[in-house]
């Protein structure tokens, strides 16, 4: 069964990409019912786990016929994907595939997802079409800040960014002193980097007694983690420049599946062609209309190796018009999750990771609490540990609560101030414990 395409109209990339953008609803609207009754086959006839579970729902592909069908067919979850690790997610022979990529896991068992050279030229191409929704244009210079590796981030804007025509400058993170350097001496049109880490780059900017605004950065592509409009102005006014919001996720596609567009800074315009969105109540697994609030769901249209269907996300927005593209939807800016995940820093962390952490020790008894906080502009993680009676030293621990902090750096990737506290100090809950306590101003 053939993949069905959007007529070309042209020859070349920018052709291309500019008929898509511009198509009607209605023309994206009549691709998306096609490109979905084929994936859905797709995954049916490839997938152990997607038959068995359309089987149990009693639905077929063939049950398809117009967008509200979709709602029939079982959700995916996370769960889903780490049960079927590593490879028994995938939907062609492992060795059609040219890549794979992973995120980390909260049991050691890492999401990992799969491309054929397929699957990599539509995510170059939505990469592409994102940066270029974002002002970049053909001969720009990239600063890629973002980190390669396993993680989907780094090489799915170097491949977009060679695919649109820029010159990449592979960065990825860390060595801040040699970022403000490289972006001095190299003058990059564009950056791509997680906001907080943009952060400590204007603060590296000072420290070197550097104006950012007279550096040659134009553009900023910021994703991986939530940032606020408070943050975005304060990052335009540093540098003068143009800052807009990228969304992805590795389940899906990684960067790229929604970009703000730098003409209207009004929410992300998502790539409907290749992802379909629905928004649903995270309690009851129904369907909101378009502007109502909720979970965020996406199937994937045109993926070989990795469809995803009805995958769940847990990122909490809502649908809205189009407006700089007007065939395509856009997702409100995302405001939290439906699950307890944390993100700091562009890394994702759930409170287990830390409760694992902890119950490894033989001095915490297990009740603790996760604050987050904003010190000047950096999110900062503190742990609160309770100690065990016959453990408490009245002075709390601090070699202990220290091998805690320095084991979650080096397991977990992120760092944690951990503070022991006296036996019986922490508020105890009666129903389902409330171990996070978000500080972070909004806005």
């Amino acid at each position: 069964m053939a993949m069905p395409k959007l007529k070309s109209t042209g020859s070349g990339y920018s052709a291309e990409i500019d008929e898509v953008e511009g198509a009607s609803r209605d023309a994206i609207i009549a691709l998306q019912i096609k490109r979905l009754a084929w994936s859905l086959q797709h995954a049916y006839d490839n997938v152990a786990h997607y038959r068995r579970a359309f089987d149990e729902a009693g639905v077929h592909p063939s049950d398809f016929r117009e967008l509200s069908d979709l709602a029939k067919f079982p959700f995916t979850a996370k769960t889903d994907l780490r049960d079927n690790y590593p490879f028994n997610m995938f939907a062609v022979p492992r060795e059609r595939l040219v890549r794979v990529h992973a995120s980390s896991g909260t049991t050691g068992k890492p999401i990992v997802v799969g491309y054929t050279q397929a699957d990599i030229d539509i995510w170059s191409a939505v990469m592409a079409r994102s940066i270029r929704a974002a002002g970049g244009r053909r001969g720009m210079i990239i600063h890629n800040a973002y980190g390669y590796g396993l993680f989907t981030g780094g090489l799915g804007v170097h491949y977009g960014a060679e695919q649109l025509g820029c010159t990449v400058v592979p960065v990825s993170g860390g060595m801040t002193e040699r970022q403000v350097q490289l972006i001095n001496d190299f003058r990059p049109d564009i950056i791509t980097v997680t906001p907080s880490y943009m952060l400590a780059i204007l603060d590296e900017f000072g420290r070197q007694r550097l104006d950012p605004r007279k550096s040659s950065l134009k553009f900023g592509i910021f994703g991986a983690e939530p940032w606020t409009n408070a943050m975005r102005a304060e990052i335009e006014h540093a540098f003068d420049m143009d800052a807009t919001d990228i969304y992805g996720l590795s389940e899906v596609i990684g960067p790229g599946v929604a970009q703000e567009c730098v003409e209207s800074k009004d929410g992300l315009h998502i790539w409907e062609d290749h992802f379909y969105p629905e928004v649903i109540d995270p309690e009851t697994g129904q369907v909101l209309p378009d502007g109502e609030k909720g979970e965020l769901v996406f199937t994937s249209l045109t993926k070989e190796a990795f469809p995803v269907i009805r995958y769940r996300t847990r990122d909490l927005t809502r649908l809205l018009p189009g407006t700089a593209r007007p065939g395509m939807r856009r997702m409100e800016k995302v405001t939290g999750r439906s699950d307890d995940m944390i993100i700091l820093r562009g890394v994702n962390v759930f409170p287990t990771q830390i409760e694992e952490a902890l119950l490894a020790t033989d001095w915490c008894g297990g009740h603790f609490i996760i604050e987050l906080s904003r010190e000047g502009r950096m999110d900062e993680m503190t742990v609160l540990a309770e100690a065990r009676p016959e453990s408490w030293d009245g002075s709390g621990l601090a070699a202990h609560a220290e091998k805690v902090s320095v084991f979650i750096k080096n397991t977990i990737g992120i760092t944690a101030r951990v503070q022991a506290v006296a036996p019986e100090t922490l508020e105890r809950s009666l129903g389902k414990a409330k171990r996070v306590y978000d500080k972070r101003p909004r806005g």
